[in-house]
């Protein structure tokens, strides 16, 4: 039980700390291409009020959001969340998005993802974790599977991007998947 509960071998998972890392998160979400990766609602551009009303008012019991920070520098990288925690049922819905282009396709979000299941399954005791990822996103599918996510389902032509249709992929992992992984 020596394992710190919110730090894998890459990152570390914490509190908005400042305006200044608000600031960071909001230039993010000038980034169309990283909008378009972590959220299904039509891109626009996030405000410090709307970051730090989002940090603020976790933890509710329903919902916990993390920064991510790299370990290396301490800097923030990300953020995740559980949202939708259900007590009864000892279920939750996961969201992840590494703003970092520099820190895309390195295993930050990967690492990210471990502890945030870690942290779900032992602090939450939570039973299963699902999220949602949308098929142009290979990188993001790769992630959740090396964290131990199992397709569970597809909603075919779900969502509109550029015109196009596109799936949402739904994946999910139990408890005892992650524990025998």
């Amino acid at each position: 039980m020596n394992t710190p509960l919110f730090e894998g071998e890459l990152v570390r998972l914490g509190a908005l700390r400042s305006d200044a890392e608000a600031e960071t998160i909001v230039r993010w979400s000038r980034d169309s291409e990283f909008l378009r990766l972590v959220d299904e609602d039509p891109a626009r551009p996030w405000s410090v009020k709307s970051i730090r009303e989002e940090f603020e008012e976790a933890p509710r019991p329903d919902r916990c959001e993390f920064l991510i920070r790299a370990l290396a520098d301490d800097r923030p990288i990300g953020f995740v969340n559980l949202a939708r925690i259900n007590g009864a049922h000892r279920d939750a819905w996961v969201g992840i998005g590494i703003g970092d282009r520099a820190c895309w396709g390195r295993g930050y979000g990967t690492d990210a993802m471990c502890v945030i299941l870690r942290y779900a399954f032992t602090e939450l005791n939570l039973h299963r974790v699902t999220l949602g990822v949308f098929d142009y996103n290979p990188r993001a599918i790769r992630s959740y599977e090396k964290a131990g996510f199992k397709l569970e389902g597809r909603l075919r032509g779900e969502m509109s991007r550029q015109g196009n249709r596109h799936d949402i992929l739904i994946m999910g992992i139990l408890r005892s998947e992650w524990e025998m992984a």
